[in-house]
């Protein structure tokens, strides 16, 4: 239904009228097809301010109310424009791999800015991850997202964005390691005892801690360090360099002995193969090589129960390590 127009003159004759006091809203609307609810609103609005204007007739407080409604749209619109503009876009690869360790079992390509590529983060770490129950003082934390919120706020605020070398953060299953393209301020192992915290991007490290993702500058390795010994019973190790990297055990030195122990009986103690094989491999070598080299055609079978658990225990390494299925891909011992 569409709204009826009235020209000025006309409500100021109605108004006129009205006012005479001959006349009721009812008489008017009878006699001229007006609502009484508008004709009122006219008297109203003409006898205050001379102006049938509805903003002319706000009070004070309600154009105070607007402008701040104004302000509020105004703000949360540069909100926006920081997010997308001030924290550009970067990749971050979040990897799974406990039973692919050729590939992967879980994986998310981060491409989006800093406050989402922490969130992100945080949601991988807690899918994957199991927590601890822990009291500090009479107050539960979570043990896990003590470790990995800090963890992740130092991968996200020190890495060096003019490298295109993309932060990893990969969960295996006896630890959970980072890195990230650095300018490194020293080289070498953190010691959290005597390192003197640098800023890699001021800025940066500013707005997490306005948002309370971080706490003082420097706290970061000092917390994982102590969560981590309550979490696993195990010390994190934190290496500058060009890359810098991040290892947080998941299992306690003598878990990993055992585990190791058990592993490296099913590698290395085997039999004469294995021995051969490694040596072999003193060279690169292709997957189909090496099969070729055992007489092995079953590739799933090869993969599980020798190049999987050799890759684990670091006896073979990958020449294209970033690139674990890559056709180009070939192994070697170091022998």
């Amino acid at each position: 239904m569409s709204r009826k127009y009235y020209e000025e003159n006309f409500k100021k004759q109605l108004v006129n009228i009205y006012n005479q006091g001959n006349h009721t809203y009812r008489d008017l609307h009878e006699q001229y097809g007006v609502s009484p609810s508008t004709l009122r609103q006219w008297v109203i609005r003409y006898n205050n301010t001379q102006s049938f204007n509805a903003e002319d007739n706000r009070t004070n407080e309600e154009n105070r109310v607007i402008e701040l409604e104004k302000r509020v749209k105004q703000l949360e619109m540069e909100n926006d424009i920081l997010k997308q503009a001030a924290l550009p876009h970067h990749r971050t690869d979040a990897i799974l791999r406990r039973e692919n360790l050729d590939r992967y079992d879980d994986r998310d390509d981060i491409r989006v800015n800093l406050i989402h590529s922490y969130e992100r983060l945080m949601r991988f770490v807690s899918k994957h991850l199991n927590d601890k129950f822990y009291l500090e003082g009479d107050q539960r934390i979570s043990l896990r997202d003590k470790i990995f919120r800090e963890a992740i706020s130092n991968l996200l605020i020190h890495r060096e964005f003019a490298s295109p070398f993309p932060a990893k953060l990969i969960i295996e299953n006896d630890r959970v390691y980072i890195e990230n393209s650095n300018k490194p301020y020293r080289n070498g192992i953190i010691n959290p005892e005597n390192f003197s915290p640098f800023p890699k991007n001021p800025s940066i490290a500013k707005f997490f801690k306005e948002i309370g993702w971080v706490e003082e500058l420097g706290s970061g390795v000092r917390n994982i360090f102590k969560y981590n010994r309550i979490y696993s019973g195990a010390d994190p190790v934190f290496i500058e360099e060009d890359i810098f990297k991040t290892i947080i055990p998941l299992v306690s030195e003598a878990e990993g002995q055992a585990t190791t122990q058990a592993t490296t009986q099913a590698t290395t103690q085997v039999d004469e193969k294995i021995q051969k094989l490694l040596k072999f491999c003193s060279i690169p070598r292709s997957r189909n090589e090496m099969q070729e080299f055992m007489n092995l055609k079953n590739r799933e079978y090869f993969r599980k129960k020798i190049l999987t658990p050799l890759i684990k225990e670091g006896l073979l390494k990958l020449t294209i390590p970033d690139k674990p299925t890559s056709p180009k891909q070939k192994y070697y011992s170091g022998e």
